[in-house]
């Protein structure tokens, strides 16, 4: 432990394996359960800290791998999630000329941004959206069916929009 005196108190900083030592004894009710299950964010940051002062074997692998590849799932997600919403308000936008509005338009800015900086930060990801704009599409024709009571059939089954399109800041459907 490194220790720092002071006029008033001693302060006792603990390095991350004495940390990893008090937070991996569990209380008897916590008996078997990993700091993983027990106190997510502090695995976190013990995982981090070992990971940096090179302690590999001490590292829990296994949540660590799932948690590298959850995180890979999780921004896939949000692309799908942020295309669905720009797309079904293209649509609405297209299909509803009379309802458009400032709003539409600001959800619409606000999700490419976010699909921007997802593709900007994960590049990888571009591919994957243009594997998954078809079927992104078709559950967007079907929100914007149940947000604005039209018929289904209103929407075209086949995309209208271009993934360019559906990017690009500056397109708006006619």
């Amino acid at each position: 432990m490194a220790r720092s005196q002071s006029p008033q108190k001693e302060i006792i900083i603990p390095s991350s394996s004495e940390i990893l030592e008090t937070v991996t004894s569990p209380s008897s009710a916590e008996a078997g359960a990993s700091l993983y299950d027990r106190d997510f964010c502090q695995w976190i940051s013990v995982t981090v800290d070992l990971l940096q002062e090179n302690k590999f074997a001490e590292i829990d692998l296994e949540y660590l791998i799932e948690e590298i590849a959850d995180r890979g799932k999780s921004e896939k997600h949000a692309l799908e999630s942020n295309l669905r919403v720009v797309l079904m308000h293209l649509l609405k936008y297209k299909y509803q000329p009379q309802r458009r509005s400032c709003s539409w338009l600001t959800t619409i800015r606000e999700h490419r941004i976010r699909l921007r900086k997802s593709l900007e930060n994960s590049p990888s990801l571009k591919p994957y959206l243009l594997q998954v704009f078809a079927e992104d599409y078709d559950d967007s024709r079907k929100l914007a069916a149940d947000e604005t009571g039209l018929a289904l059939d209103t929407f075209p089954e086949l995309p209208i929009f271009t993934p360019e399109q559906a990017l690009d800041e500056d397109f708006l459907p006619e």
